[in-house]
């Protein structure tokens, strides 16, 4: 059997919390509903037969078998759900308050939030002040409870990965909601996960490539020859191999930034689009906002990819081309780039869905020309869409837009009060 040498390892103390389907929960909460019993469904665009869930309650994932994903159509017509528009604004309220108590408990530098309604905490300096992990873990679950009547799972484990393990595995779903897995208790936890796919960091395109080396297990994972897992898959193959054991090496205060290495902006229209320039507003629009983040971050992009979806009344999906470009972040270049590509190939289909993305990313650090441009033209055309950028930044989008997007198919001004593409309001 093969085994790791754990004394090695570095222990420390990581809690990673989970606020219980977060969005329905926070909307049972103003219903004066307990979050776990009640019957709540966040759906966008609810009118909509089509309409997506972005939540459901506890109970309604139990009995009725709806999660995030799920459409208006499964949701039963005779039931008790009750289904609410999302308020993105609200959420993102509620989730400042909560990190405030986190912050009682750890240093800004030991938290880390990993998502709208997940965190680790690393609370291996905060037991003098509060306790052991387990007694810190309690504290959060009930300061939450006391204050917002929330209840959060906890996972706790010797570093962030078995604490995640910990929380995706018993704690979300077994009264107290707190479980805690340490480096000792791999053999009877982290190998018994499954499926494979289960496991945090094995998708189902990775749970496929394992299958194929006769791997079908978490514990078979740990057992097979690192060096060969490594040969075959790289870095990730090694990793994996030690994410097997248990084993991570992440430390929550060494911070890093992650260079995005793609900038896109994808839509779902509220109706199907017939009218070609109505269709060509909302790209206009989009392409626009990409290079404004392309700017932002001081990018460019070498390469425009366009994706437009039909309406699901007709059989063909869509279509989706892309072309490479002299590298730039300028709102025109990449509008026209996209409007070529959409010419070329639309053919007065109805369309539902569009989609940029912006690849072949390299951060400048100065101006480059392209030998048919004319410098002194690029140059004002720069300076113009900086000024644009930074009166936006100071007043909003909307401060200053198109013409075309005032007409009935533009959307960017409805749009720029949403959060999320959703509803932002909070009451």
């Amino acid at each position: 059997m093969i085994t790791i040498d754990y004394s090695k390892e570095p222990r420390r103390d990581i809690l990673c919390i989970d606020v219980k389907s977060f969005f329905a929960s926070v909307e049972a909460v103003k219903r004066g509903m307990h979050p776990l019993t009640a019957y709540i469904v966040v759906m966008s665009k609810p009118e909509e037969n089509g309409g997506l869930v972005l939540a459901a309650s506890p109970r309604v994932k139990r009995e009725y078998g709806i999660k995030t994903g799920s459409r208006r159509f499964e949701i039963p017509k005779r039931s008790p759900i009750q289904i609410v528009e999302p308020r993105m604004g609200l959420y993102l309220k509620v989730n400042g308050l909560i990190n405030e108590i986190y912050k009682e408990f750890v240093a800004e530098s030991d938290l880390h939030i990993y998502s709208i309604d997940e965190s680790f905490l690393d609370v291996s300096f905060s037991h003098a002040l509060h306790g052991t992990a387990m007694e810190i873990a309690e504290k959060i679950q009930r300061k939450i409870w006391d204050r917002f009547r929330l209840v959060v799972a906890i996972g706790i484990g010797d570093n962030p990965l078995l604490a995640k393990l910990a929380l995706d595995t018993k704690a979300k779903d077994f009264s107290p909601y707190i479980t805690e897995w340490r480096y000792e208790d791999v053999p009877h936890t982290v190998w018994k996960i499954s499926p494979i796919t289960d496991m945090w960091g094995i998708g189902n395109r990775t749970a496929k490539n394992l299958y194929r080396l006769g791997i079908e297990s978490v514990y078979g994972l740990s057992q097979y020859n690192v060096k060969s897992l490594k040969r075959i898959h790289g870095v990730i193959g090694e990793q994996l191999f030690y994410h097997a054991h248990g084993v991570d090496h992440s430390v929550l205060s060494e911070k890093y930034i992650l260079l995005s290495n793609s900038y896109g902006k994808s839509q779902i229209l509220d109706r199907d689009y017939t009218a070609t320039y109505e269709i060509e507003v909302v790209i206009r629009e989009m392409a626009d906002q990409v290079a404004a983040r392309l700017r932002k971050y001081h990018a460019e992009t070498g390469m425009v990819h366009l994706t437009v979806g039909f309406s699901r009344d007709i059989l063909e999906k869509g279509f989706s081309h892309q072309t490479t470009i002299y590298p730039t972040a300028a709102s025109k270049k990449i509008i026209d780039t996209c409007l070529y590509l959409f010419r070329t190939h639309y053919r007065n289909q109805p369309v539902r869905t569009l989609a940029i993305q912006c690849g072949k990313i390299q951060f400048k650090s100065h101006l480059q020309l392209s030998l048919f441009e004319n410098p002194e033209k690029t140059l004002q055309q720069e300076q113009l869409e900086l000024t644009i950028d930074r009166i936006r930044n100071k007043y909003g989008y909307t401060s200053l837009i198109h013409a075309s997007s005032l007409t009935p198919g533009g959307t960017a001004i409805r749009r720029s009060h949403l959060i999320s593409g959703h509803q932002g309001w909070y009451e």
